[in-house]
């Protein structure tokens, strides 16, 4: 189906009409000017009423004073010609076989923002930028999209704040260079003096051994010496005497030999120092102190690496999903240049609604309201001295560049309005 356009429209004793008939320009801007409260508004909403349906009716439809009800007459680019007449406006639609039809006709090609276009405007942020993603049917996938980036948004900024609190961390620690890889048993270095200390016990036993040997076996000695004499003097005992040195020479020669032996042994001891393995328990308890802290620095170097990792990684899934999302919008085609959806929230040229002039508004809502109904090829705009006579030139070249018929009003008498309407007629 062709775009939808007003070709003609009549209205009689309707609000503040009395009688207007106009011929709206089909592609571009027709300016219905005049004074306030000369009629101006009246005919968008007689339009409005005429195909939009009964929720479009005004409170009060009839012109005061007027001896006839209100009349409508609008034959439309498709051939159909709709009607409202009669006390209570009753609906007439016809099409171009002269078939007969009822508002359910009308609303296949009539979109409802084209004739109440106020309603957009006056939505809130987030409806606006709900409406387009809607039109555009990736309502769902951005929403998707933007869900995803503002996790990872929220969790990046986490990392990142975890990851400094480490660095700061790392930067405040001492490593020691002179501690050693792992800590320090103290239980180890008492049992190795234990050891040592009996090592050491043992050697002084031993040495007090040989000490008594030795003082044995001189003694040994003196009693042979003492006996020899006696043999010398006691010839009579000397059976008994001969007896008695040779046993003690046995004993003499057995006991040299052991203390030979036991002073060999004795003089290849060495007592084992002390002092290295009391100085290092001594020095346990800073050593282990210096251990841990290394361990600790190690981690936390460890952790704030991660965490930068974490960082990076989550950076790039940012970047990720919002070159998705820009695809995503490209793809789907926005109604109007420089338009898009950040966050739910309605830009164009990156400025929100508010920051938007209100002809930039005027253009933004009527491109939005174009996309919503394409077979519908007009729009009614009001209040149209928003614009200045320059920017109003710029929006009609863009509506007939658009192939869109938009009919506004203008509280002016210039050069600027296609028609002047003063107290409902509509004048030369």
């Amino acid at each position: 189906m062709d775009n939808v356009k007003i070709s003609s429209l009549e209205l009689e004793n309707i609000k503040r009409v009395r009688a207007v008939s106009l011929e709206p320009t089909q592609n571009g801007l027709t300016v219905i000017g005049g004074r306030n409260a000369q009629g101006k508004t009246s005919v968008l909403d007689a339009i409005a009423w005429a195909l939009g349906g009964d929720k479009m009716r005004p409170d009060a439809p009839n012109r005061d004073g007027a001896e006839t009800p209100a009349m409508l007459h609008v034959e439309l680019s498709n051939g159909i010609v709709v009607e409202r007449k009669g006390k209570n406006g009753a609906l007439s639609v016809t099409d171009s076989r002269g078939m007969k039809g009822g508002q359910r006709l009308l609303n296949d090609f009539i979109g409802q923002l084209a004739l109440d276009l106020p309603k957009f405007l006056g939505a809130t942020d987030k409806q606006r930028a709900d409406y387009l993603m809607g039109i555009l049917g990736v309502d769902e996938e951005l929403a998707r999209i933007d869900t995803e980036i503002k996790a990872a948004f929220n969790e990046r900024t986490y990392v990142s704040r975890e990851a400094r609190s480490k660095a700061g961390a790392v930067a405040q620690m001492q490593h020691y260079d002179d501690a050693p890889d792992k800590p320090v048993s103290l239980a180890d270095l008492t049992e190795a003096l234990r050891v040592a200390m009996e090592a050491n016990e043992e050697n002084s036993r031993r040495s007090a051994a040989l000490a008594r040997s030795e003082s044995a076996l001189a003694a040994t000695m003196d009693a042979r010496d003492r006996q020899a004499e006696q043999v010398t003097l006691l010839a009579e005992s000397l059976n008994a005497a001969k007896a008695k040195l040779s046993d003690l020479e046995s004993q003499l020669a057995y006991g040299q030999s052991q203390v030979a032996a036991e002073r060999d042994v004795v003089a290849s001891l060495a007592d084992i120092d002390l002092a290295p393995i009391q100085s290092e328990m001594a020095a346990v308890e800073d050593t282990n102190r210096k251990v841990e802290a290394n361990a600790a620095l190690a981690r936390m170097q460890s952790e704030a690496e991660s965490l930068a990792s974490q960082v990076d990684e989550l950076t790039d899934r940012i970047e990720s999903l919002r070159d998705e999302r820009t695809k995503l919008l490209n793809d789907a085609g926005m109604p109007l240049p420089g338009l898009s959806v950040e966050d739910g929230t309605l830009y164009y040229m990156g400025h929100v609604w508010e920051d938007m002039s209100g002809a930039e508004q005027l253009r933004v809502a009527t491109a939005i309201v174009k996309a919503t109904k394409p077979e519908c090829g007009f729009v009614l705009v009001d209040k149209l001295e928003q614009f200045d006579t320059q920017q109003l030139a710029e929006f009609a070249k863009w509506c007939e560049g658009e192939g869109l018929q938009v009919i506004g009003t203008r509280v002016a008498t210039d050069d600027s309005c296609t028609v002047i309407i003063e107290d409902g007629l509509v004048v030369e």
